[in-house]
């Protein structure tokens, strides 16, 4: 099974444990570093609490113990997301309306690899966002093709 289909069915096996909580499903990740690691992001009104990673994790591996879909040794992970996590659906992306992103890009865009902007719409090819030049919103955004996108992350600042 390659590894998108393994995130598909677990997000699958996922979203059902969380029917009926206030906890959502943020994203899954399958991947290899030096090990294998299957990755479950959740998250709730609130913040996520130590108790509900830990609910979810053995009902998820109760699951994936009676399935057992993945044939390699991994490592299972719940977590929050954390604050900075790249936005990737829908929901993510509307949820940021209005307000500042950062985006990384895969080669330069006008000399930079990464912009601070603020996002004002997308859709499955494009996104569209005013960049903050000198600490100042552009009037007008630009249309920016997703695939030349690397990554789109909530902008943090100190």
């Amino acid at each position: 099974m390659q590894s998108a289909e393994i995130e598909k069915l677990v997000s699958g096996l996922a979203e059902q444990i969380l029917e009926g909580t206030e906890i959502s499903l943020v994203d899954v990740e399958y991947v290899r570093e030096k090990d294998w690691y299957l990755r479950i992001y959740i998250d709730k009104p609130g913040g996520i609490e130590i108790d509900d990673c830990q609910m979810v994790s053995e009902k998820l591996t109760e699951l994936l113990d009676e399935r057992d879909p993945i044939r390699d040794k991994y490592y299972l992970e719940v977590s929050s997301p954390g604050i900075d996590r790249p936005l990737k659906k829908d929901k993510d992306f509307e949820g940021f309306y209005g307000k500042k992103v950062d985006i990384k890009f895969f080669a330069p865009w006008e000399k930079n690899k990464e912009i601070v902007a603020v996002l004002v719409a997308h859709d499955d090819a494009t996104i569209s966002a005013k960049p903050v030049i000198k600490g100042r919103e552009s009037k007008n955004a630009v249309v920016f093709e997703r695939k030349l996108i690397a990554m789109v992350r909530p902008h943090i600042d100190f």
